[in-house]
């Protein structure tokens, strides 16, 4: 599946943005989908995540209560909602789907066979 992320700016710190990813040649609804991080220098980080069974989303400690990952299946879209940012939230933003990802590897990007090209997310404190 192709996916194509968009939504990221620049934001002062305590404001909000709202990244966008579609999907094209591959319904979502097939898909483990997930957002993770990269800032230059370190290793991509898993941001949320959330299964094609349904049931809960997985984040990352230090968004939860701030970020919110939801899947449109219909739109065939997965969309992170980002409030309260803050300037250690700045990196490129990836939106990752995997089609026969398991449970223990939901953070892992090695799990996940299709990549978005990045959307870069600032926040200026």
């Amino acid at each position: 599946v192709q996916l194509q992320a968009s939504g990221g700016g620049l934001v002062q710190a305590g404001g909000s943005l709202k990244l966008s990813c579609v999907a094209s040649g591959g319904a979502v609804s097939r898909y483990d989908l997930a957002w993770f991080r990269q800032v230059p220098g370190k290793e991509r980080e898993f941001v949320a995540g959330t299964r094609k069974s349904g049931g809960r989303e997985y984040y990352l400690d230090s968004v939860k209560g701030r970020f919110t990952i939801s899947r449109d299946n219909a739109k065939n879209t997965v969309v992170l909602q980002m409030n309260s940012l803050k300037s250690e939230d700045t990196a490129v933003y990836y939106c990752a789907a995997g089609l026969r990802l398991i449970l223990s590897n939901i953070r892992n990007p090695r799990g996940y066979d299709d990549w978005g090209q990045g959307t870069q997310v600032t926040v200026s404190s």
